[in-house]
């Protein structure tokens, strides 16, 4: 999820916001360990990355090998976000206001919106409800599909907000969502979407990203470690005590319950305890984690800055990763 925020931190401001001028790559070519890859999904393809240059790559065999995916219109801008809702309908967004959409499972991709704002990056998307879908972006940037992400229109900023929004932060079990944004921005609604008001400020870094930990537990994280928690629906926030002042671009809640994040310097952080505490259990060199995918085995395929990395789970957890239990 989300995530894709990462390369805008990293490479300073107003610079990420703007296409990389580096020459396409040949048709033959797939440098899945020297590219950005912001977004890793799975459909009934397999495993769909994308990220720099506009690529979307594809594997069938958990991440060991890849192939090019299909787009109509090839835009060379950074692809942000992938979502899939269900096996083979997805849609995925980026810089310049690229939107696209597949059909088959990600192995091609037609494009419905590019361009309508000049260069302002789209950076998550998420399905609302049957047909409804949400894409935010920088500067408060919003767009609404009403038709399944066939066609898109701008609509006001929630709570009129002209901060960049990075996450929406939703739940299939509650009304209440959230989206995170920069400058501390995290805007919350009780009406599954339809109206937003701005949180009391509780911090001032920006936020990344987040997830519902079920009934009324929220956890949001973002600027160097700050990981908050609240148990009242979004409405007052506790800062997770964790110390390491490392950014934090992405989550993975396991089918047990518990959760990942990754973040700047390679690492992952873990916790048993549905976020109330976290330990350190990768550290990486200079990559960001970007995105987080459990795969069949057990392991973990890594969505980063140095490409696609395979993280193996020590054996003694990987039962315990892939039990449907909850703690």
């Amino acid at each position: 999820m989300a995530v894709a925020l990462s390369l805008i931190m990293a490479t300073a401001g107003g610079i990420a916001f703007a296409p990389r001028h580096t020459l396409p790559l040949a048709p033959s070519e797939i440098p899945v360990n020297n590219m950005i890859i912001t977004s890793v999904a799975e459909s009934n393809v397999g495993l769909v990355a994308a990220g720099e240059l506009g690529h979307i790559i594809l594997s069938q065999d958990n991440g060991k090998t890849w192939g090019k995916a299909a787009i109509d219109q090839q835009r060379h801008a950074l692809i942000t976000d992938v979502a899939f809702q269900d096996e083979a309908h997805g849609l995925a967004v980026g810089h310049e206001g690229w939107i696209l959409r597949t059909q088959d499972g990600g192995e091609s991709w037609k494009e419905v919106s590019f361009g309508n704002k000049g260069s302002v990056p789209l950076l998550n998307i998420s399905q609302l409800s049957s047909d409804l879908w949400i894409a935010i972006g920088a500067y408060g940037l919003t767009r609404i599909s009403n038709d399944n992400g066939k066609t898109w229109q701008d609509v006001p900023p929630p709570a009129g907000t002209d901060w960049h929004l990075n996450a929406i932060i939703t739940s299939a079990s509650s009304d209440t969502w959230l989206i995170a944004g920069e400058a501390g921005t995290l805007l919350r609604s009780t009406s599954a979407g339809e109206s937003w008001e701005m949180t009391t400020p509780f911090y001032d870094g920006s936020f990344y990203g987040g997830l519902h930990l079920g009934g009324q537990s929220w956890l949001v994280y973002g600027m160097r470690g700050n990981i908050f928690r609240s148990s009242d629906d979004g409405v007052n926030w506790h800062r997770v005590d964790f110390e390491l002042p490392i950014s934090l671009f992405s989550h993975l809640q396991l089918p047990n319950g518990n959760l990942l994040l990754g973040g700047q310097g390679g690492i992952l952080l873990s916790s048993n305890d549905k976020g109330e505490t976290f330990e350190l259990i990768r550290r990486g060199a200079r990559e960001t984690i970007n995105d987080i995918e459990l795969l069949d085995s057990g392991d973990f395929l890594l969505g980063s800055e140095a490409g696609v990395i395979h993280f193996p789970a020590p054996d003694s957890t990987k039962l315990a990763y892939l039990s449907t239990s909850t703690n």
